[in-house]
């Protein structure tokens, strides 16, 4: 499984949670533009970006890129991600997720836990 790593904040964090979570996962981080490009062209399999609001600049690009059908907002501030409504996300084929960055350590594990148990 390839993720690509975009939005504007946590990056780095992300990424090494990821690791820390599965390390056969491979991961990459690109700017937004180009981590939503990599969805658009199969060359990544799921998408995760953080920012401040969960949906702006953690999925703007790829909601333009790939389609709103394909992207989740897990969380925003105020809302902390639903496991069952990442777990149906995934189910209806969405490949791009974004949440706040102080949600991060909940919804990556989540995220993740769901693709595995969607295969």
């Amino acid at each position: 499984m390839k993720i690509v790593i975009g939005g504007q904040v946590e990056k780095k964090e992300m990424q090494a949670l990821i690791k820390e979570i599965d390390s056969s996962i491979e991961t990459v981080i690109k700017s937004d533009i180009d981590a939503a490009m990599q969805i658009k062209t199969g060359k990544a399999d799921y998408y995760l970006g953080a920012c401040h609001t969960g949906g702006g600049g953690a999925l703007a690009m790829a909601i333009a890129l790939v389609g709103m059908d394909q992207c989740e907002t897990v969380s925003m501030p105020g809302k902390k991600p639903v496991e069952n409504k990442v777990i149906e996300a995934i189910k209806s084929g969405k490949k791009a997720f974004g949440f706040t960055g102080d949600h991060m350590e909940t919804a990556v594990p989540m995220i993740l836990k769901a693709l595995k148990n969607n295969k």
